[in-house]
């Protein structure tokens, strides 16, 4: 049974297992933190824009996308603990773009963020798509 858990039999050890239920590492992370993050922004009428929103926002993103991208590779690489740390800093991050984006939709951090997961993981996607088809 899976619950918060989008891998397959065999990157189960990338979850937790608490029971029957496996919660993947890294979302343990990041959904909690995201969602208390929001609402902690909300709660304290947070500012909408800082000068440090896009780096932050975007540094905050890199360690989970990385650890991502070098586990497509080499999948036993990390720890669980160290997905979830990872995790909470994407979900630190998110939190601040998704804030600003649920007032000003498409805000640049939120875009800057899309930019580089997306250049992160097209290529190894791609990568490892004809690595499999090669293997």
């Amino acid at each position: 049974m899976f619950w918060l858990s989008h891998h397959p039999p065999d990157e189960l050890d990338r979850c937790y297992r608490f029971g029957a239920l496996h919660v993947c590492a890294r979302c343990l992370g990041t959904y909690p933190v995201m969602f208390a993050g929001i609402a902690l922004q909300l709660a304290l009428q947070a500012p909408l824009e800082h000068p440090l929103d896009v780096p932050l926002c975007v540094a905050l993103v890199l360690p989970a996308t990385l650890d991502w991208a070098l586990g497509r590779f080499q999948p036993h690489r990390f720890s669980n603990p160290w997905r979830t740390a990872t995790g909470v800093l994407l979900g630190l991050g998110l939190a601040r773009s998704l804030f600003i984006h649920l007032q000003r939709p498409l805000p640049v951090a939120l875009i800057a963020q899309a930019f580089v997961v997306t250049g992160i993981a097209l290529p190894v996607i791609l990568a490892s798509y004809w690595r499999k088809r090669r293997g």
